[in-house]
């Protein structure tokens, strides 16, 4: 080999190397992964997906919704060896069912005396928020059709609401679970079921998610939906004609929590990912959309939230509880 050839295989050589090394170097800073599962509404995981890519740029964040009752489902089915590494936003019945099988983290480095203290119920899972209902009125449907708001559940019975009801179905979705309790408490298990056995051909459909009621509402496809207080403000918010009104049976209300699965708390990238959703996005998410109280020392106003609710009777709300009633439910 000559000089010539044998300087250009020099610099060959040396340019294979530094590809490589670059190679290697783009595959060492591959994009850390965090997955997450949650069954918040669609306006706040498009909220949520916002602030996580603003806070990681450089981390790939997968947010994946399920339904409380197929999130639920899925965790309980695969465990620890579930892909994902948070749960976000799933109702406390399964959060206490899913810890009471060691399937969570421990989370007792975080502070918990900031939080009221019918939330702070374990050291392996975090309150997110308070998920309060309210029956929910389209004025402009009723209307259209001649008709009367509704003052009372009895009224809801009327035959000139027929298909004009929209509510969640309570085996698969959290808000649909806590109206259903709520009556149970309220007017005892005989009596509520019968008037759900009444309610029902007024339904127009019972949706398997928490956000169909207002979402129907929105579309004009029924008049009245039992869904969340929350959801209805955003939309007023932003111009719909929604009308939040509480009968005297009060509002219903769920809580909704957060938790790492075990074993994922070793990656840097998941304990950072759930740092940032305990001590800033809990407090934005309270004081953008849901501000019913969960902190001590904290109180949220959001523009045309009810003041003063009076919530419902939701005692002996555990998972066994509520398997059994489900058990009963038929629609």
């Amino acid at each position: 080999m000559n000089s010539k050839s044998k300087k250009s295989f020099i610099i060959v050589v040396v340019l294979i190397i530094v590809a490589l090394a670059v190679f290697l170097s783009s595959r060492s800073k591959a994009k850390d992964k965090v997955l997450i599962y949650t069954s918040a509404e669609d306006y706040r995981v498009e909220y949520l997906t916002k602030r996580l890519q603003e806070e990681f740029p450089d981390y790939d964040i997968t947010i994946e919704y399920m339904s409380t009752g197929n999130h639920a489902a899925k965790l309980l089915a695969e465990g620890t060896k579930t892909e994902f590494d948070i749960t976000h936003d799933l109702d406390y019945g399964y959060m206490s069912q899913l810890d009471a099988l060691g399937e969570f983290a421990d989370l007792s480095n975080y502070d918990m005396s900031i939080y009221t203290e019918d939330v702070a119920l374990s050291k392996n899972y975090i309150i997110e928020l308070r998920n309060g209902g309210a029956i929910i009125i389209n004025p402009d449907v009723l209307k259209a059709r001649g008709l009367e708001e509704p003052t009372s559940y009895k009224d809801l019975l009327k035959p000139e609401y027929k298909g004009l009801i929209s509510m969640p179905s309570p085996k698969a979705s959290g808000t649909g679970y806590m109206f259903l309790k709520s009556l149970v408490n309220a007017w005892g298990e005989e009596k509520a079921f019968d008037y759900f056995d009444q309610l029902t051909p007024n339904i127009l459909q019972y949706t398997s998610s928490g956000s169909g009621p207002v979402n129907a509402l929105v579309q004009g496809e029924v008049g009245i939906g039992l869904g969340m207080t929350a959801q209805a403000v955003t939309q007023i918010n932003e111009g719909k004609n929604l009308k939040i009104i509480f009968f005297k049976e009060g509002s219903p209300y769920s809580l909704y929590g957060q938790a790492i699965i075990k074993g994922k708390e070793t990656k840097p990238a998941v304990k950072a990912v759930f740092d940032f959703l305990i001590n800033t996005y809990n407090y934005e998410n309270n004081e953008k959309f849901f501000p019913e109280k969960i902190f001590k020392d904290k109180d949220y106003v959001v523009k045309n939230y009810p003041q003063n609710i009076v919530y419902s009777d939701m005692s002996n709300n555990t998972i066994d509880e509520k398997t059994r009633l489900l058990d009963k439910w038929k629609y």
